[in-house]
């Protein structure tokens, strides 16, 4: 599967999820959402572009487990694209405890709320993470990304194929605090590490 995305701030979400859900959008999940990025331990696969991560979806009923391989970013006409292979509905404790004795060490945790539709084929999630602005990313393709950004009333120019550090960068030189994507580095027992993002 080629992954291809945009990500933007958004201002108000109440607003934009009532505008996706106006065109139609269908809710396929509310909840959290905990990304585990592994590695080795030094850390060749970040050095490849490449990224192992189990996420896990805590819903209202039911927990899931995936477990995704990503390989390295391009970038095409304004889009993020990459090869991504998953494998779902898998046992988070049983999937960690295979990595770790594979020899892989968690490098980098990320933690959200979402709200994930579907718009005319587009996944459309919004992200509430424990401090740092909140987010839209947009993924299909990409007639239908353009499709989802009309929906969704926001700037087109404010949608970028950017990573994750870079909105979590801008956060820390706008706010003056330090962008917190895990619950751990809210706490202050991690700290936010673009290197492996």
């Amino acid at each position: 599967m080629l992954e291809v995305e945009l990500k933007s701030l958004v201002d108000d979400v109440a607003r934009r999820r009532t505008l996706v859900e106006a065109a139609g959008a269908t809710l396929l999940y509310t909840g959290r959402l905990e990304d585990r990025r592994y590695d080795t331990p030094d850390r060749s696969l970040a050095a490849r572009d490449e990224v192992l991560r189990m996420r896990v979806y805590h819903g209202v009923t039911d927990t899931r487990a995936e477990l995704d391989w990503k390989g390295p970013t391009r970038r095409e006409k304004g889009f993020k694209l990459r090869e991504e292979l998953a494998a779902g509905q898998l046992d988070a404790v049983a999937i960690a405890s295979i990595l770790e004795r594979l020899g892989y060490v968690v490098t980098m945790e990320i933690d959200r709320d979402i709200a994930q539709y579907d718009l005319g084929g587009a996944m459309v999630r919004f992200e509430h993470y424990p401090r740092m602005d909140e987010l839209v990313e947009v993924e299909g393709t990409p007639e239908q990304i353009e499709t989802a950004i009309v929906v969704l009333e926001l700037p087109r120019n404010g949608f970028t194929s950017e990573r994750l550090p870079d909105f979590a960068l801008r956060f820390q030189h706008r706010t003056g605090l330090n962008a917190a994507l895990s619950d751990k580095a809210l706490a202050g027992d991690a700290q936010f590490d673009i290197s492996n993002a």
